[in-house]
């Protein structure tokens, strides 16, 4: 056994201790959880769920990045079977060699396939296409019970597999996963841009619906002002044909060509981004956006995921890190997002990334996250005097609202509240209990949420 590694979430706050064992078969992750210990054990992808979901203070931490192996394209049925131990950027790259994507995919692609299903990742065409377990057809589970069960919706444990999906790695450890893949012509997607004044006209363009376009995203000022309260850019797009895309890159329509990654400074004050700075970029970033530009072509892994451009961008918060605040509420209840927005304004909280998106159907995961409505996601640092009060407030009105926190993003909030807004919480666990009756499986969320 290895010493003891200090691990955080991807929001770089409330470190904790644990024993890290790196497995690569199915064999060592089953024989990892027999040698798990009172403080429990826990599956870690690459460590991007921004709170505490991927830690367990004093417990065995199992790094699944090494759950490596081959994987096996059916472009007959449109599905792929892969380890879970994979990253969606390698994924990404072998399904366009042959013409196809995963149909939903987050906001990096620094994320193991098996994390993005446990923590039920959503894209920018929630809207469209529902969140990445809306895809999965079968994945292979290993229990505390030295189980290796295959599940999936219409097969084995319909319940476990629905439990697991957005399960946040509590019932047990996802080896591999078969799931659906889209065809598409080339590995570009044709974007046209909006910038809009103030946050009604954001709500109007993005509730307009597809009108051809897959993806939709939005980004918001939170400090502006006044008549320029949530003013943003809202972006759309579709995939490129082959006919789109200009000569030089039609002969080679699903050529993936990698991106330069500058690093972030390894050190950098706290306070670096405050309320000026953050002021300062905003509003630089809205005047360089066109107010209307129509089919642009871009690569499609940096329109996914263009914070991966800057590598280690995390590091920019300083090292007391920040935490990322994400939440939807009901279509209806666009008057607690206002509020929100306008209160983030009038107090001043520095944040640069603030992401809107519309959500659609949900998964049946009692834990998924995503629900019909609006969701918007902000970074915001730890040291900003008064946050933890403010983000308190935003709890009460997202509850009171029919709402709920993303539990991959959350390293802060109280059992209380995410006991209210998970009101399938006591199912889940029934279908836990069933596969850990021991309780081996647990991190620092599920203790903090006292989730089990």
């Amino acid at each position: 056994m290895s010493r003891p590694t200090l691990l955080t979430g991807w929001g770089r706050t409330s470190p904790t201790a644990a024993t890290v064992v790196r497995p690569r078969t199915v064999e060592q992750v089953a024989e990892a959880l027999t040698r798990a210990g009172p403080r429990g054990a826990l599956a870690r992808g690459l460590g991007r769920s921004y709170g505490d979901a991927a830690q367990s203070a004093g417990g065995l931490v199992l790094d699944c990045s090494s759950l490596t192996g081959p994987l096996r394209l059916d472009t007959e049925r449109d599905e792929i079977t892969a380890p879970a131990g994979i990253d969606l950027r390698r994924l990404t790259t072998y399904l366009l060699r042959h013409g196809r994507v995963l149909p939903v995919v987050p906001g990096t692609a620094h994320v193991t396939l098996g994390g993005a299903i446990a923590a039920d990742v959503h894209g920018k065409n929630h809207h469209v296409d529902s969140s990445l377990g809306a895809h999965v057809r079968s994945l292979t589970l290993a229990t505390p019970l030295g189980e290796l069960l295959e599940l999936g919706p219409d097969c084995g444990d319909v319940d476990l597999f629905h439990a697991t999906v957005g399960g946040m790695g509590l019932t047990g450890v996802i080896t591999s996963a078969t799931v659906a893949v889209r065809p598409v012509e080339t590995s570009h997607v044709m974007v046209d841009i909006d910038r809009t004044g103030d946050l009604d006209a954001t709500l109007e363009l993005m509730g307009d619906g597809p009108r051809g376009h897959r993806y939709t995203v939005g980004w918001i000022d939170l400090l502006a002002r006044g008549g320029d309260t949530g003013r943003g850019i809202v972006t759309r797009a579709r995939h490129a044909l082959r006919t789109d895309l200009p000569a030089p890159l039609r002969d080679e329509p699903w050529r993936v060509r990698p991106r330069s990654a500058p690093a972030a400074p390894r050190w950098a004050p706290s306070g670096l981004l405050n309320r000026w700075t953050a002021q300062a970029f905003n509003t630089a970033y809205y005047n360089a956006a066109p107010r209307r530009r129509r089919g642009r072509i871009r690569p499609l892994d940096a329109f996914h995921h263009p914070l991966d451009a800057v590598e280690g961008w995390n590091r920019l918060y300083g090292p007391r890190g920040f935490a990322q605040y994400q939440f939807v509420v009901p279509f209806g209840e666009e008057d607690t997002l206002r509020a929100v927005v306008e209160d983030l304004a009038r107090t001043g909280a520095p944040s640069f990334l603030a992401v809107l998106k519309r959500m659609g159907d949900p998964t049946p995961g009692p834990l998924s996250f995503p629900r019909p409505g609006w969701t918007l996601a902000m970074d915001l640092p730890v040291d900003h005097p008064g946050l933890a009060r403010l983000l308190r407030g935003f709890d009460e009105r997202v509850l009171a609202a029919g709402g709920r926190l993303y539990l991959a993003k959350d390293g802060r909030a109280s059992a209380e509240v995410v006991h209210a807004m998970y009101p399938e919480l006591p199912a889940w666990r029934k279908v836990r209990e069933r596969v850990d009756p021991g309780g081996v499986l647990v991190s620092d969320l599920a203790r903090r949420l006292e989730l089990v």
